[in-house]
Protein backbone atom coordinates (compact mmCIF):
# COMPACT_ATOMS: atom_id res chain seq x y z
CA UNK A 1 0.00 0.00 0.00
CA UNK A 2 1.26 3.20 -1.14
CA UNK A 3 2.52 5.38 1.93
CA UNK A 4 -0.40 8.68 1.98
CA UNK A 5 2.42 12.15 2.01
CA UNK A 6 1.85 15.43 2.48
CA UNK A 7 3.93 18.46 0.63
CA UNK A 8 4.78 21.60 2.18
CA UNK A 9 5.38 24.77 0.50
CA UNK A 10 6.46 28.05 1.58
CA UNK A 11 7.99 31.15 0.61
CA UNK A 12 9.37 34.03 2.97
CA UNK A 13 7.86 37.24 0.67
CA UNK A 14 5.44 37.48 -1.67
CA UNK A 15 4.65 40.83 -1.99
CA UNK A 16 2.14 40.50 -4.88
CA UNK A 17 0.33 37.98 -3.09
CA UNK A 18 -0.38 35.58 -6.38
CA UNK A 19 1.55 32.55 -4.58
CA UNK A 20 3.31 31.81 -7.98
CA UNK A 21 6.24 30.66 -5.95
CA UNK A 22 4.23 28.00 -3.58
CA UNK A 23 2.52 27.15 -6.58
CA UNK A 24 5.76 26.26 -8.51
CA UNK A 25 7.27 24.53 -5.57
CA UNK A 26 4.25 22.90 -5.21
CA UNK A 27 3.97 21.30 -8.78
CA UNK A 28 7.77 19.93 -8.25
CA UNK A 29 6.85 18.38 -4.95
CA UNK A 30 4.16 16.87 -6.57
CA UNK A 31 6.21 15.21 -9.63
CA UNK A 32 8.19 13.92 -7.41
CA UNK A 33 5.53 12.03 -4.87
CA UNK A 34 4.19 10.28 -8.52
CA UNK A 35 7.77 9.02 -9.33
CA UNK A 36 7.90 7.43 -5.96
CA UNK A 37 4.80 6.00 -5.80
CA UNK A 38 3.44 8.18 -2.65
CA UNK A 39 -0.40 9.29 -2.70
CA UNK A 40 -0.66 13.04 -2.08
CA UNK A 41 -3.20 13.06 1.15
CA UNK A 42 -2.78 16.99 1.76
CA UNK A 43 -1.01 20.08 0.77
CA UNK A 44 0.31 22.21 3.16
CA UNK A 45 1.57 25.80 2.18
CA UNK A 46 2.74 28.86 4.39
CA UNK A 47 3.14 31.64 1.71
CA UNK A 48 4.44 35.26 2.35
CA UNK A 49 5.36 33.37 6.38
CA UNK A 50 9.46 33.53 7.40
CA UNK A 51 10.69 30.73 8.44
CA UNK A 52 13.72 32.46 10.51
CA UNK A 53 12.21 35.10 11.99
CA UNK A 54 11.54 33.59 15.89
CA UNK A 55 8.59 35.82 16.51
CA UNK A 56 6.41 34.42 13.47
CA UNK A 57 4.02 31.43 13.67
CA UNK A 58 4.21 29.14 10.59
CA UNK A 59 -0.17 28.59 10.60
CA UNK A 60 0.41 25.34 8.25
CA UNK A 61 3.64 24.17 9.23
CA UNK A 62 2.04 23.85 13.28
CA UNK A 63 -0.68 21.79 11.45
CA UNK A 64 1.69 19.66 9.55
CA UNK A 65 3.46 18.68 12.74
CA UNK A 66 0.38 17.99 14.16
CA UNK A 67 -0.71 15.54 11.28
CA UNK A 68 2.27 13.62 11.68
CA UNK A 69 2.42 13.03 15.24
CA UNK A 70 -1.39 11.84 15.17
CA UNK A 71 -0.60 9.36 12.10
CA UNK A 72 -2.43 11.06 9.81
CA UNK A 73 -0.14 11.05 7.08
CA UNK A 74 3.15 8.58 6.73
CA UNK A 75 5.34 11.05 5.37
CA UNK A 76 6.50 14.70 3.79
CA UNK A 77 7.88 16.17 0.65
CA UNK A 78 9.07 19.39 0.23
CA UNK A 79 10.99 21.33 -2.39
CA UNK A 80 13.85 22.03 -0.11
CA UNK A 81 15.12 21.51 3.34
CA UNK A 82 15.01 24.84 3.94
CA UNK A 83 12.01 25.51 2.76
CA UNK A 84 10.64 23.22 6.01
CA UNK A 85 12.97 24.53 8.26
CA UNK A 86 15.20 27.65 9.21
CA UNK A 87 16.03 27.68 12.81
CA UNK A 88 17.40 24.19 14.57
CA UNK A 89 14.85 24.05 16.96
CA UNK A 90 11.77 23.42 14.20
CA UNK A 91 13.94 20.67 12.71
CA UNK A 92 14.38 18.73 15.88
CA UNK A 93 10.63 18.65 16.34
CA UNK A 94 10.47 17.23 13.21
CA UNK A 95 13.46 14.42 13.85
CA UNK A 96 11.66 13.70 16.73
CA UNK A 97 8.48 12.78 14.94
CA UNK A 98 10.48 10.64 12.75
CA UNK A 99 12.79 9.21 15.53
CA UNK A 100 9.57 7.75 16.83
CA UNK A 101 8.57 5.91 13.26
CA UNK A 102 11.63 5.37 11.66
CA UNK A 103 9.26 3.78 8.74
CA UNK A 104 7.74 7.67 7.74
CA UNK A 105 8.61 8.60 4.42
CA UNK A 106 10.94 12.29 3.79
CA UNK A 107 12.33 13.27 0.59
CA UNK A 108 12.93 17.00 -0.92
CA UNK A 109 12.93 17.85 -4.49
CA UNK A 110 16.60 19.87 -4.49
CA UNK A 111 18.93 17.12 -2.21
CA UNK A 112 18.60 13.29 -1.28
CA UNK A 113 18.29 13.83 3.26
CA UNK A 114 16.99 10.81 5.31
CA UNK A 115 15.51 11.77 8.32
CA UNK A 116 15.36 8.12 9.67
CA UNK A 117 18.74 7.28 9.86
CA UNK A 118 21.44 9.03 11.71
CA UNK A 119 23.86 9.83 9.01
CA UNK A 120 20.76 11.70 7.32
CA UNK A 121 19.67 13.77 10.39
CA UNK A 122 23.44 14.57 11.21
CA UNK A 123 23.48 15.51 7.12
CA UNK A 124 19.72 17.95 8.07
CA UNK A 125 21.02 19.64 11.04
CA UNK A 126 24.83 20.72 9.16
CA UNK A 127 21.90 22.17 6.21
CA UNK A 128 20.04 23.99 8.60
CA UNK A 129 22.45 25.37 10.56
CA UNK A 130 24.42 26.55 7.59
CA UNK A 131 21.23 28.33 5.96
CA UNK A 132 20.41 29.91 9.73
CA UNK A 133 24.10 31.19 9.28
CA UNK A 134 22.72 32.41 5.77
CA UNK A 135 19.54 34.50 6.97
CA UNK A 136 21.34 36.07 9.69
CA UNK A 137 23.95 37.23 7.09
CA UNK A 138 21.05 38.57 4.78
CA UNK A 139 19.27 40.10 7.56
CA UNK A 140 22.34 41.80 8.67
CA UNK A 141 23.09 42.81 4.76
CA UNK A 142 19.54 44.35 4.66
CA UNK A 143 19.06 45.95 7.88
CA UNK A 144 22.46 48.24 6.87
CA UNK A 145 21.01 49.02 3.66
CA UNK A 146 17.90 50.02 5.02
CA UNK A 147 19.27 52.12 7.44
CA UNK A 148 21.39 53.36 4.28
CA UNK A 149 18.07 54.06 2.25
CA UNK A 150 16.90 55.71 5.66
CA UNK A 151 19.24 58.66 6.35
CA UNK A 152 19.12 59.43 2.21
CA UNK A 153 15.20 59.29 2.70
CA UNK A 154 14.45 57.07 -0.15
CA UNK A 155 12.08 54.10 1.26
CA UNK A 156 12.70 50.46 1.96
CA UNK A 157 10.87 49.00 -0.66
CA UNK A 158 7.87 46.63 -0.93
CA UNK A 159 4.69 47.57 -1.43
CA UNK A 160 3.29 51.33 -1.27
CA UNK A 161 1.62 52.57 2.05
CA UNK A 162 -2.29 53.11 2.09
CA UNK A 163 -2.08 56.89 0.63
CA UNK A 164 0.79 56.61 -2.13
CA UNK A 165 1.53 55.28 -5.13
CA UNK A 166 4.46 53.30 -5.77
CA UNK A 167 6.23 55.99 -7.46
CA UNK A 168 6.57 58.41 -3.98
CA UNK A 169 2.83 60.34 -5.18
CA UNK A 170 0.04 60.52 -2.92
CA UNK A 171 -2.33 58.17 -4.35
CA UNK A 172 -5.50 60.89 -5.45
CA UNK A 173 -7.95 58.24 -4.11
CA UNK A 174 -6.52 57.05 -0.85
CA UNK A 175 -5.07 60.30 0.13
CA UNK A 176 -8.83 62.36 0.73
CA UNK A 177 -10.05 59.39 2.73
CA UNK A 178 -6.80 59.77 4.58
CA UNK A 179 -7.39 62.78 5.97
CA UNK A 180 -11.13 62.91 6.06
CA UNK A 181 -10.63 60.33 9.03
CA UNK A 182 -8.46 62.46 10.70
CA UNK A 183 -10.75 65.16 10.68
CA UNK A 184 -13.08 62.88 12.22
CA UNK A 185 -10.82 62.10 15.01
CA UNK A 186 -10.28 65.54 15.82
CA UNK A 187 -13.48 66.03 16.19
CA UNK A 188 -14.37 63.40 18.32
CA UNK A 189 -14.75 60.36 16.91
CA UNK A 190 -12.92 56.74 17.74
CA UNK A 191 -10.83 54.96 15.78
CA UNK A 192 -12.77 52.10 16.26
CA UNK A 193 -15.73 53.76 14.62
CA UNK A 194 -13.30 54.30 11.22
CA UNK A 195 -12.11 51.33 11.43
CA UNK A 196 -15.60 49.78 10.58
CA UNK A 197 -16.71 52.33 8.52
CA UNK A 198 -13.04 51.86 6.20
CA UNK A 199 -13.52 47.95 6.10
CA UNK A 200 -17.10 48.16 5.11
CA UNK A 201 -15.81 50.14 2.26
CA UNK A 202 -13.32 48.75 1.35
CA UNK A 203 -10.38 50.94 2.30
CA UNK A 204 -6.99 50.78 4.04
CA UNK A 205 -6.09 48.26 2.53
CA UNK A 206 -2.33 48.45 1.12
CA UNK A 207 -1.74 44.75 -0.55
CA UNK A 208 -3.53 42.05 -2.29
CA UNK A 209 -5.66 39.70 -0.21
CA UNK A 210 -5.99 41.89 3.18
CA UNK A 211 -9.96 41.56 4.64
CA UNK A 212 -10.14 42.82 7.65
CA UNK A 213 -8.72 45.91 9.69
CA UNK A 214 -6.53 45.81 12.82
CA UNK A 215 -7.09 48.55 15.10
CA UNK A 216 -3.75 49.76 15.80
CA UNK A 217 -3.11 49.39 11.75
CA UNK A 218 -5.87 51.91 11.32
CA UNK A 219 -4.28 54.50 14.15
CA UNK A 220 -0.48 53.97 12.35
CA UNK A 221 -1.94 54.61 9.09
CA UNK A 222 -3.88 58.30 10.53
CA UNK A 223 -0.71 59.09 12.56
CA UNK A 224 2.41 57.69 10.40
CA UNK A 225 5.29 60.42 10.27
CA UNK A 226 5.84 59.64 6.73
CA UNK A 227 2.45 61.73 6.45
CA UNK A 228 3.73 64.78 6.82
CA UNK A 229 7.43 63.67 5.29
CA UNK A 230 9.70 62.44 8.03
CA UNK A 231 11.63 59.23 7.31
CA UNK A 232 11.29 56.36 9.96
CA UNK A 233 13.84 53.47 11.16
CA UNK A 234 12.45 50.60 13.43
CA UNK A 235 9.34 52.81 14.70
CA UNK A 236 11.23 55.93 15.17
CA UNK A 237 11.89 59.51 13.36
CA UNK A 238 15.41 58.99 11.94
CA UNK A 239 17.05 62.24 12.72
CA UNK A 240 20.04 63.73 10.64
CA UNK A 241 23.48 64.76 12.37
CA UNK A 242 22.40 68.38 13.17
CA UNK A 243 19.01 66.58 14.67
CA UNK A 244 16.24 67.49 12.35
CA UNK A 245 13.83 64.96 11.18
CA UNK A 246 15.32 63.30 7.81
CA UNK A 247 12.87 63.83 5.42
CA UNK A 248 11.61 61.29 2.72
CA UNK A 249 11.82 61.80 -1.26
CA UNK A 250 7.78 61.01 -1.11
CA UNK A 251 4.85 63.88 -1.77
CA UNK A 252 3.31 64.93 1.65
CA UNK A 253 -0.12 64.34 3.06
CA UNK A 254 0.11 66.41 6.58
CA UNK A 255 1.74 69.43 7.25
CA UNK A 256 4.12 68.93 10.33
CA UNK A 257 1.19 71.15 12.06
CA UNK A 258 -1.59 68.63 11.27
CA UNK A 259 0.15 65.29 12.11
CA UNK A 260 1.22 66.85 15.20
CA UNK A 261 -2.31 67.67 16.34
CA UNK A 262 -3.88 63.88 15.47
CA UNK A 263 -0.97 62.39 17.24
CA UNK A 264 -1.70 64.76 20.30
CA UNK A 265 -5.38 63.32 20.20
CA UNK A 266 -4.53 59.66 20.20
CA UNK A 267 -2.07 60.17 22.64
CA UNK A 268 -4.49 62.24 25.13
CA UNK A 269 -7.34 59.91 24.79
CA UNK A 270 -4.51 57.16 25.43
CA UNK A 271 -3.11 59.13 28.98
CA UNK A 272 -6.40 59.69 29.74
CA UNK A 273 -8.36 56.75 29.76
CA UNK A 274 -5.91 53.84 28.87
CA UNK A 275 -7.63 50.40 27.36
CA UNK A 276 -11.34 52.40 28.28
CA UNK A 277 -14.03 52.50 25.09
CA UNK A 278 -15.13 55.56 23.65
CA UNK A 279 -17.83 53.98 22.19
CA UNK A 280 -21.50 55.84 23.31
CA UNK A 281 -25.13 55.22 22.48
CA UNK A 282 -27.10 58.46 24.22
CA UNK A 283 -26.14 61.87 23.55
CA UNK A 284 -25.95 63.00 27.01
CA UNK A 285 -24.68 60.22 29.20
CA UNK A 286 -21.61 61.03 31.15
CA UNK A 287 -22.59 64.46 30.21
CA UNK A 288 -25.98 64.87 32.22
CA UNK A 289 -25.44 65.14 36.04
CA UNK A 290 -28.55 65.22 38.59
CA UNK A 291 -29.82 68.05 39.46
CA UNK A 292 -29.69 66.74 43.28
CA UNK A 293 -27.21 64.64 44.35
CA UNK A 294 -25.16 65.89 40.90
CA UNK A 295 -23.77 62.29 39.87
CA UNK A 296 -23.61 61.24 36.11
CA UNK A 297 -26.84 60.07 35.08
CA UNK A 298 -26.62 57.99 32.15
CA UNK A 299 -29.40 56.96 29.05
CA UNK A 300 -30.97 53.73 29.22
CA UNK A 301 -34.09 52.18 27.44
CA UNK A 302 -37.68 53.61 28.79
CA UNK A 303 -39.45 50.15 29.40
CA UNK A 304 -43.27 52.06 29.68
CA UNK A 305 -42.13 52.10 25.34
CA UNK A 306 -44.29 50.11 23.18
CA UNK A 307 -43.81 49.46 20.07
CA UNK A 308 -46.15 51.65 17.63
CA UNK A 309 -46.62 54.30 20.66
CA UNK A 310 -45.10 57.83 19.88
CA UNK A 311 -43.23 57.70 23.58
CA UNK A 312 -39.65 58.16 23.83
CA UNK A 313 -37.34 55.53 23.13
CA UNK A 314 -35.23 56.06 25.97
CA UNK A 315 -34.93 58.47 28.87
CA UNK A 316 -32.07 60.04 30.98
CA UNK A 317 -32.34 58.09 34.70
CA UNK A 318 -30.31 59.05 38.03
CA UNK A 319 -29.65 55.42 38.65
CA UNK A 320 -28.91 54.08 42.81
CA UNK A 321 -26.88 51.85 41.14
CA UNK A 322 -24.38 54.30 40.04
CA UNK A 323 -24.42 56.10 43.23
CA UNK A 324 -27.40 58.21 43.05
CA UNK A 325 -30.47 59.45 44.34
CA UNK A 326 -32.38 57.77 41.66
CA UNK A 327 -35.02 60.82 42.12
CA UNK A 328 -34.59 62.49 38.70
CA UNK A 329 -35.50 60.98 35.73
CA UNK A 330 -36.59 62.42 32.35
CA UNK A 331 -37.39 61.54 28.33
CA UNK A 332 -34.47 61.57 26.42
CA UNK A 333 -35.57 63.03 23.16
CA UNK A 334 -36.91 66.67 24.25
CA UNK A 335 -34.04 67.39 26.56
CA UNK A 336 -31.55 66.43 23.15
CA UNK A 337 -33.19 68.46 21.21
CA UNK A 338 -32.84 71.34 23.96
CA UNK A 339 -29.55 71.06 24.10
CA UNK A 340 -28.49 71.08 20.63
CA UNK A 341 -30.18 73.97 19.72
CA UNK A 342 -28.61 76.04 22.31
CA UNK A 343 -25.19 74.38 21.72
CA UNK A 344 -25.48 74.87 17.59
CA UNK A 345 -26.80 78.68 18.24
CA UNK A 346 -23.40 79.44 20.77
CA UNK A 347 -21.16 77.66 18.40
CA UNK A 348 -21.96 79.01 15.30
CA UNK A 349 -22.21 83.07 16.85
CA UNK A 350 -18.89 82.73 18.05
CA UNK A 351 -17.51 81.43 14.28
CA UNK A 352 -18.73 84.25 13.10
CA UNK A 353 -16.43 85.84 15.82
CA UNK A 354 -13.75 83.95 14.93
CA UNK A 355 -14.31 84.93 11.82
CA UNK A 356 -13.73 88.48 12.02
CA UNK A 357 -10.55 87.83 14.62
CA UNK A 358 -6.94 87.47 13.49
CA UNK A 359 -5.47 84.05 13.08
CA UNK A 360 -3.86 82.84 16.29
CA UNK A 361 -0.20 81.77 16.18
CA UNK A 362 1.67 79.36 18.45
CA UNK A 363 2.97 81.96 21.11
CA UNK A 364 6.62 79.69 21.45
CA UNK A 365 7.67 79.11 17.90
CA UNK A 366 11.06 81.34 18.56
CA UNK A 367 11.73 79.52 21.35
CA UNK A 368 11.54 76.27 19.21
CA UNK A 369 13.70 77.67 16.70
CA UNK A 370 16.13 78.99 19.35
CA UNK A 371 16.76 75.60 20.86
CA UNK A 372 16.95 73.46 17.53
CA UNK A 373 19.77 76.06 16.44
CA UNK A 374 21.71 75.77 19.86
CA UNK A 375 21.25 71.83 19.12
CA UNK A 376 22.66 72.06 15.75
CA UNK A 377 25.56 74.22 16.79
CA UNK A 378 26.56 72.34 19.61
CA UNK A 379 26.78 69.23 17.48
CA UNK A 380 28.60 70.43 14.64
CA UNK A 381 30.92 72.26 17.27
CA UNK A 382 31.54 68.44 18.60
CA UNK A 383 32.24 67.63 14.65
CA UNK A 384 34.55 70.30 14.16
CA UNK A 385 36.29 69.36 17.61
CA UNK A 386 35.61 72.62 18.49
CA UNK A 387 34.46 71.18 22.12
CA UNK A 388 34.96 68.00 23.63
CA UNK A 389 32.12 65.19 23.74
CA UNK A 390 32.14 65.27 27.38
CA UNK A 391 30.71 69.23 27.14
CA UNK A 392 28.33 67.83 24.55
CA UNK A 393 26.69 65.26 26.68
CA UNK A 394 26.86 68.11 29.47
CA UNK A 395 25.03 70.36 27.39
CA UNK A 396 23.20 68.79 24.99
CA UNK A 397 20.44 66.60 27.44
CA UNK A 398 18.55 70.12 28.82
CA UNK A 399 18.26 71.26 25.24
CA UNK A 400 16.98 68.25 23.82
CA UNK A 401 14.55 67.75 27.01
CA UNK A 402 13.62 71.44 26.41
CA UNK A 403 12.84 71.34 22.72
CA UNK A 404 10.82 67.95 22.69
CA UNK A 405 8.74 70.32 25.30
CA UNK A 406 8.14 72.61 23.23
CA UNK A 407 7.34 70.43 20.45
CA UNK A 408 4.61 68.25 22.56
CA UNK A 409 3.43 71.84 23.45
CA UNK A 410 3.11 72.87 19.79
CA UNK A 411 1.15 70.09 18.97
CA UNK A 412 -1.46 70.18 22.06
CA UNK A 413 -2.17 73.86 20.52
CA UNK A 414 -2.62 72.79 16.80
CA UNK A 415 -4.64 69.72 18.12
CA UNK A 416 -6.40 72.67 19.80
CA UNK A 417 -6.79 75.10 16.65
CA UNK A 418 -7.96 72.36 14.16
CA UNK A 419 -10.31 70.38 16.45
CA UNK A 420 -12.17 73.77 16.95
CA UNK A 421 -12.34 74.18 13.27
CA UNK A 422 -13.15 70.47 12.93
CA UNK A 423 -16.54 71.10 14.96
CA UNK A 424 -17.49 74.39 13.78
CA UNK A 425 -17.67 73.06 10.37
CA UNK A 426 -19.67 69.91 11.88
CA UNK A 427 -22.17 72.71 13.19
CA UNK A 428 -22.97 73.45 9.79
CA UNK A 429 -23.97 69.76 8.86
CA UNK A 430 -27.25 68.02 10.05
CA UNK A 431 -26.31 67.24 13.41
CA UNK A 432 -28.37 64.28 14.11
CA UNK A 433 -26.36 62.52 11.16
CA UNK A 434 -23.13 62.60 12.67
CA UNK A 435 -21.26 59.82 14.57
CA UNK A 436 -22.39 59.90 18.24
CA UNK A 437 -18.92 60.72 19.14
CA UNK A 438 -18.94 63.19 16.86
CA UNK A 439 -22.02 64.84 18.10
CA UNK A 440 -20.89 64.53 21.83
CA UNK A 441 -17.44 66.66 20.93
CA UNK A 442 -19.68 69.88 19.65
CA UNK A 443 -21.65 69.34 22.83
CA UNK A 444 -18.46 69.04 25.18
CA UNK A 445 -16.94 71.84 23.40
CA UNK A 446 -19.47 74.16 24.68
CA UNK A 447 -20.66 72.31 27.85
CA UNK A 448 -19.10 70.46 30.53
CA UNK A 449 -22.07 69.23 32.09
CA UNK A 450 -25.80 69.15 31.75
CA UNK A 451 -27.72 69.55 35.33
CA UNK A 452 -31.38 67.51 34.74
CA UNK A 453 -33.42 69.17 37.94
CA UNK A 454 -36.61 67.21 39.14
CA UNK A 455 -40.18 67.93 37.85
CA UNK A 456 -42.16 66.59 40.33
CA UNK A 457 -45.16 63.85 40.03
CA UNK A 458 -47.26 63.44 37.35
CA UNK A 459 -47.52 64.04 33.65
CA UNK A 460 -45.89 67.32 32.39
CA UNK A 461 -45.16 68.98 29.67
CA UNK A 462 -41.26 69.51 28.77
CA UNK A 463 -39.99 72.44 30.64
CA UNK A 464 -36.38 73.61 29.45
CA UNK A 465 -36.30 75.62 33.01
CA UNK A 466 -35.49 72.32 34.24
CA UNK A 467 -32.86 71.22 32.14
CA UNK A 468 -29.78 73.85 33.10
CA UNK A 469 -26.75 73.60 30.74
CA UNK A 470 -22.93 74.36 32.38
CA UNK A 471 -21.58 76.60 30.08
CA UNK A 472 -17.43 76.24 29.77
Amino acid sequence: MAPKIAVYARISRDDERDGLGVARQREDCERLAELRGWDIAKVYEDNDVSAFKRNVRRPEFELLLADLGNGLIDGLVAYDLDRLARQPKDLERLIDLYDERKQRVFATVTNDVNLSSADGRTMARVMVAFANKSSHDAARRIQRKHLELAQQGKPSGGPAPYGWLKDGRVDPEAAPHIREAQQRLLAGVRIGTIRTGWQNQGLGHPRKGTTRLAHHHVEHMLTNPRLCGFRTYHGEILLDDSGQPVRGDWEVINTVEEWEAVCAVVAERKRKDPGRSFARKYLLSGIARCGLCHVKIRGQVNRKWKPGSNAATFSYQCSVVNGGCGKVGRVGDPVDDFIISLVLAEQRAKAGERAAAPAHQWPNVAELAAVENDIAELTGAAKEKQITISTLLQLLPDLERRRDELKLERGRFNKEQQQTASLVADSDKDFKSLPIERQQALILHSLSAVLIHPAGRGKRKFDPDLIEPVWR
